[in-house]
């Protein structure tokens, strides 16, 4: 006879933080002067994105598994408090012209582009 653990009755075990996101969060913050405001993301199956903005206003980013993982590395951190991307967070975030390049990829250094794919669509 097979019986079923209910949701319930499952003991969850708490999510750990994994100590190389760790370490480089704690690297990130001392560089920020001691605090940074992390904002959680969810990215589909890619897992959760921890933005981060530094008392500078610089910005960093790691992926985490979950929900779970990213707020146990937000606990494992010190200086390092969640936040939203509101008004003052925005106005606080600074990104510096490299950052610009590495998140347009391989359209950066372009001068001609492809024609879009969707053009039929659009047109």
């Amino acid at each position: 006879m097979m019986t079923r653990m209910t949701e319930d009755a499952a003991v969850r075990t708490p999510a750990t933080a994994p100590s190389d996101v760790v370490s480089s969060i704690r690297r990130f913050v001392a560089a920020e002067g001691g605090s940074a405001k992390a904002v959680l993301q969810p990215a589909g199956q890619a897992g959760v994105r921890v933005t981060l903005v530094g008392e500078n206003g610089i910005l960093g980013d790691r992926v985490v598994t979950d929900m779970a993982t990213a707020e146990a590395v937000v606990d494992a951190v010190e200086g390092l408090e969640t936040a939203e991307w509101d008004r003052d967070l925005t106005s606080v975030a600074t990104v510096a012209p490299s950052h610009w390049r590495r998140m347009a990829g391989w359209v950066a250094g372009q001068k001609h582009f492809p024609r879009a794919r969707n053009r039929k669509i659009v047109d």
